[in-house]
């Protein structure tokens, strides 16, 4: 078992950031809440988690809201309701940008925050296209579709 900071205890390995406790790939991520060490919080819109999925048991606590993406007002004390206190925060998000400035903001606020990288559908593609180059999904992470 490793002692560094920047391992986990599993081996998979956290990323520095800058604001907040660190990055980490989609399967830490998963393997954090399945040992109940930590809270996902999807920082998605409602649109995006309706039409694109979601990961069940995943907190939802938009980041901006559409349209018009203003941030949420509400964003504060519905992320301080949603994680236990001693309990790790992971957040979700479609690429890995908004949950940076939400795991900024829940640092701030005093929670050991972390930024799930890839997002839940992974950067574009040559095509633009998403969902082939890395992501929550991609990588056979449990999400559902309605």
């Amino acid at each position: 078992m490793k002692t560094d900071p920047l391992f986990d205890p599993s081996g998979q390995q956290v990323q520095a950031a800058s604001g907040y406790a660190g990055d980490i790939a989609p399967p830490l991520a998963w393997q954090w809440l399945q040992s109940g060490d930590a809270v996902l919080v999807d920082v998605r819109t409602d649109a995006e988690r309706e039409w694109v999925g979601f990961v069940p048991g995943a907190v939802a606590v938009a980041w901006k809201q559409w349209p018009g993406m203003a941030l949420n007002a509400g964003f504060d004390e519905a992320l301080k309701a949603a994680v236990p206190d001693g309990r790790k925060v992971v957040f979700l998000c479609r690429s890995g940008v908004r949950s940076v400035a939400a795991a900024r903001r829940a640092a701030e606020l005093g929670l050991d925050a972390y930024n799930i990288l890839e997002g839940f559908e992974g950067d574009a593609d040559g095509q633009a296209q998403r969902g082939r180059l890395g992501g929550w999904r991609l990588r056979g992470l449990p999400w559902m579709q309605k």
